[in-house]
């Protein structure tokens, strides 16, 4: 691990290092966004990696998510992402769920420092922060990346100052329905998004697969290096 980090002990420093290889960081949601955050922890020396996902790798998932080949279709994204782990950080651990998150899932919480929210569901993203919350458990969120390009735009803030975003606004809408008062740090952008209105598949079960968003790389990917940056700073300012 030493040879590996090297790079990094440049940076943080022998203890820094030990102190994120005895970090655990649970990742909810393994998309374009959660892809890249995981990718960045398990680089950045992280010692342990929880993920959680319901989802197979799909052939639209090639252009922007980081476990996604034609190797890789139809396999479980968790279980796609801790194979391509195993390709370069062997020091990490890996727990993988293939499941959505729920209330239920609270016992996943037990041994884990951070949490990274890059769920889709709004009403998932805000059970998250409650449990979250109500276990004193620093997290971050993703907001809205779709329909967008332009990752100079991406920022951290709290989820009352976002703008721009539908997403981010469904999701303040739900806190404030729910009298949650607690500060809430998230990833967003403040890019106005293009409106994809093209119906693709005609008899989806839901809107979004009816009418899904479009999606490039760009911004994904940088929201996901956003919240792995953030939990690693927090790490290194921990005395």
């Amino acid at each position: 691990m030493d040879e590996q980090l090297e790079r990094l002990k440049l940076q943080f420093g022998e203890e820094n290092l030990q102190r994120l290889k005895n970090t655990c960081v649970m990742v909810v949601g393994c998309g374009g966004v959660g892809s890249y955050a995981t990718e960045a922890l398990a680089r950045s020396g992280i010692g342990h990696l929880i993920l959680i996902d319901h989802d197979e790798v799909e052939i639209t998932n090639l252009n922007r998510q980081m476990m996604a080949t034609y190797d890789s279709l139809h396999t479980p994204k968790v279980e796609a992402m801790k194979k391509r782990i195993s390709t370069y950080a062997l020091d990490c651990q890996v727990d993988i769920y293939q499941e959505f998150f729920t209330k239920e899932t609270t016992y996943l919480l037990k041994n884990v420092d951070f949490v990274i929210d890059a769920i889709d569901t709004i009403t998932s993203k805000v059970d998250l922060y409650e449990i979250c919350h109500q276990h004193k458990i620093p997290f971050i969120s993703s907001m809205g990346m779709a329909n967008r390009i332009d990752p100079t735009k991406i920022e951290v803030v709290d989820l009352s100052k976002t703008y721009n975003d539908p997403l981010a606004r469904s999701v303040r809408n739900m806190v404030r329905k729910r009298g949650l008062k607690f500060k809430i740090p998230v990833v967003a952008s403040t890019e106005l998004p293009v409106k994809q209105n093209k119906v693709v598949h005609a008899d989806g079960k839901t809107r979004k697969q009816m009418i899904p968003p479009s999606s490039s790389i760009f911004t994904p990917a940088t929201c996901g290096l956003v919240c792995a940056s953030w939990v690693v700073q927090q790490i290194l300012k921990e005395k």
